[in-house]
């Protein structure tokens, strides 16, 4: 069953457009509510968030797949930090499925995949350091991440296949902050797997103040 947002955009606090390839972040304060809108379909969005007061306190794919016994993220999801804190709610999802297994795309990574004509373009760690920067962390304290809207299936012999993105455009999920959390984003630029559909488009960013109803 789809559950569907009546919140009103009109009474956002915070109304941005993520561009294409670009990073973002902004702290979310306890009980707001932050949507995050795949604008066109197909578009990878990679999220972290950290405890805003304590950046050694962050989130924790493996604590958040052995908590909720699911190798994937929706409706309910729990999103845990490294000391089994909890940091934020899925609350709606109109999309059905999002990975937090498959981690970053970076330099490295795409000269290792796609070949050494790929090394200096752009990737999701890259936008991670560019943003954690600001706050005084550094490559260090980027974890693997959350990958709102893409598509990963585990195939048969256990490996991760990253495939054509099922999300159309307009779908989105909120997620509300259980304490106030740093939520630090890049607008996936990758282009050379079908994460988002070889074509990066920008995503919409909400936040309200209000808390769940």
């Amino acid at each position: 069953m789809t559950i569907v947002s009546r919140r009103d955009p009109a009474q956002a606090i915070c109304d941005i457009t993520i561009p294409a390839l670009a990073p973002w972040s902004r702290v979310v304060r306890r009980g707001e509510t932050l949507r995050i809108v795949d604008l066109e379909g197909q578009q990878a969005v990679d999220t972290l968030f950290y405890n805003a007061h304590d950046y050694a306190e962050r989130y924790s794919a493996q604590d958040t797949i052995q908590a909720q016994g699911s190798a994937y993220l929706g409706i309910g999801s729990k999103l845990l930090a490294n000391t089994g804190a909890l940091l934020a709610t899925i609350l709606v999802d109109t999309s059905g499925r999002h990975d937090t297994s498959a981690g970053a795309c970076s330099c490295e990574a795409n000269t290792v995949r796609f070949g050494h004509h790929t090394q200096y373009e752009h990737a999701c760690r890259e936008n991670f350091l560019l943003e954690v920067s600001k706050y005084g962390m550094t490559k260090r304290d980027i974890v693997p991440n959350i990958n709102f809207f893409m598509n990963v299936p585990i195939l048969p012999d256990g490996n991760l296949s990253i495939v054509d993105g099922e999300s159309e455009p307009g779908d989105y999920v909120e997620i509300v902050a259980e304490m106030d959390v740093l939520c630090v984003i890049s607008n996936c630029p990758q282009i050379n797997n079908p994460c988002n559909g070889f074509n990066p488009t920008p995503v919409r960013v909400l936040i309200w103040p209000h808390f769940r109803g």
